[in-house]
């Protein structure tokens, strides 16, 4: 193993706002239940929302996508890109005034690859020297490459992984008090000890109410108690805003049409990035979809891009490729991007190629539509061109079921852990990737996706990324359906709100004008 490292250029910390409207401490901010308080447990972008507020990790993504030291005050990489080496910020400190140690990030962070129990994004850990023989019961702990040594962290790669301190500001590095990772005490509900900007002081069934933590590493944050609004009593998101119940609400694309006419709330509105993605995916291991002329068919047999276009899922996008716009090395592919070719005629013959010409043989194909309103064109369109009969499903645990059974095809909504292309193919796809929920297995993607994080020149990188979309649009594991921006509104005078594209805001950095 290289010893040289390499100094990364890190910029400025992540201060919180410091304007405060006299009086003004509180905010209340339209969200969701969450489905559970555990950093390592959750796997749906709402839930992250919250919990990154609990739970700080070493780095995070200011609002411009720029990675920033958090609990980390600087880190390095090693040349040949195996070895990165986080140096703690002198001095911090949990809610209850406990210092924050490289133990506590080592301890916090087994719980995502715990054997047992691992955590539905352990996939963001699999490059990790030892994890994979650790996931599978056949190594000790002191050979996982994940160490603390004084107030460092040291991570041993398998895999060059320049890209590892982006990763670990996901939300699920967030780091635990010893009573989470040492003995696994359930997280409580409410006066958690937290090493965020909040913890959960209050929670019912409407509202979670958080409490600024005043020993955060950056400071008390400017507000110090915002409300989590869960239930606004039935009401649209616009009626609770509009009465001065919710000050931040995200609103459909179709009440924000028209409120950028309205003279009140149109100053109000504001666009949110996201840098999300909408698939479709096949189970490959099993038939018919464990033969790739199937998938292929069925790729170019929809009119994907109309499928989009015609969809009532509003505000959407059609997608040309597995990674979402707004990523570096996200790369443009030909002239239809990284889709399958539209080509029913083709379709046909690859479907009769594999014995099942007209769709005669097939069975009943079961689609679990995940909410995006794709479903049904999909289905119309391979009804037509290929006979191939769809029945559509609403999965009641979308996520368990994908991991333990998967139907033969499902939509799913996929939002960015970090901002690189790799989140959204290797994450997804690479063979034995926790999230591959289609299990399917190339070497020649496996291949490239290595030499994309190897590559520290960024040219080279991407065109490594380009042969892994270009194996994607081949072989069909998967079609990108979508992308799309959200919208939200703002109350005038609230500073710091919107999200950075990756889901979620950062409270911390909420301040209310004077």
């Amino acid at each position: 193993m290289a010893a040289t490292l390499v100094a990364v250029g890190l910029g400025a910390p992540l201060p919180p706002q410091a304007a405060t409207a006299a009086g003004s401490d509180e905010v209340r901010i339209a969200s969701v239940q969450p489905a559970t308080l555990d950093p390592a447990a959750q796997s749906d972008v709402q839930t992250a929302g919250i919990t990154t507020q609990l739970y700080e990790s070493l780095t995070a993504f200011d609002g411009g996508l720029v990675l920033r030291p958090a609990l980390a005050a600087s880190w390095d990489v090693a040349a040949d890109g195996r070895r990165v080496v986080f140096h703690l910020r002198p001095g911090i400190v949990f809610s209850d005034g406990r210092a924050i140690t490289a133990g506590d990030v080592v301890g916090s962070w087994f719980r995502i690859i715990d054997p047992a129990r691992p955590s539905p994004l352990s996939t963001l850990l699999l490059d990790v020297h030892g994890v994979r023989a650790w996931l599978g019961h056949s190594a000790d702990r002191a050979a996982v490459g994940i160490k603390a040594q004084g107030n460092d962290v040291v991570v041993e790669l398998d895999s060059p992984g320049a890209d590892f301190p982006s990763i670990v500001a996901s939300p699920t590095f967030g780091v635990l008090p010893p009573s989470a990772w040492s003995d696994n005490t359930p997280i409580p509900p409410t006066n958690q000890t937290v090493s965020g900007a909040y913890s959960i002081s209050n929670a019912s069934a409407s509202e979670l109410t958080l409490t600024a933590n005043p020993r955060y590493w950056a400071g008390k944050a400017p507000i110090g108690t915002v409300h989590l609004v869960t239930d606004v009593g039935g009401r649209s998101p616009v009626a609770a805003f509009e009465a001065g119940d919710l000050d931040y609400v995200a609103i459909a694309s179709t009440d924000a049409s028209w409120i950028a006419y309205d003279k009140t709330l149109g100053p109000q509105l504001r666009q949110v990035p996201s840098l999300a993605l909408t698939y479709l995916g096949f189970d490959t291991s099993r038939p018919p979809f464990n033969d790739p002329r199937v998938r292929r068919a069925v790729g170019a047999a929809v009119d994907w891009r109309r499928i989009v276009e015609l969809s009532s899922f509003t505000g959407q996008v059609p997608a040309t490729s597995m990674v979402p716009p707004g990523i570096p090395g996200a790369g443009k592919g030909g002239a239809n991007g990284w889709l399958p070719a539209h080509d029913p005629e083709a379709a046909r013959s690859l479907l009769s190629e594999a014995g099942f010409p007209g769709g005669k043989g097939l069975p009943t194909i079961v689609l679990a539509a995940g909410g995006a309103g794709f479903a049904e064109g999909i289905a119309a369109d391979l009804d037509r061109e290929l006979g191939i009969k769809v029945r559509i499903e609403e999965l009641a645990n979308h996520f368990d079921r994908l991991a333990t059974d998967p139907p033969a095809m499902w939509e799913l909504g996929w939002v960015a852990d970090y901002p690189g292309p790799n989140d959204f193919l290797g994450v997804l796809l690479a063979t034995g990737s926790s999230a591959n929920y289609g299990r399917w297995s190339s070497a020649p993607f496996d291949q490239a996706i290595t030499a994309a994080l190897a590559n520290r020149d960024p040219s080279s990188a991407s065109g490594a990324f380009d042969r892994a979309l270009a194996i994607v649009q081949s072989d069909v594991p998967v079609v990108p359906l979508s992308y799309g921006d959200g919208w939200a509104l703002s109350r005038t005078g609230l500073l710091g709100a919107g999200e950075n594209g990756l889901g979620f805001q950062r409270l911390a950095s909420l301040a209310w004008s004077k």
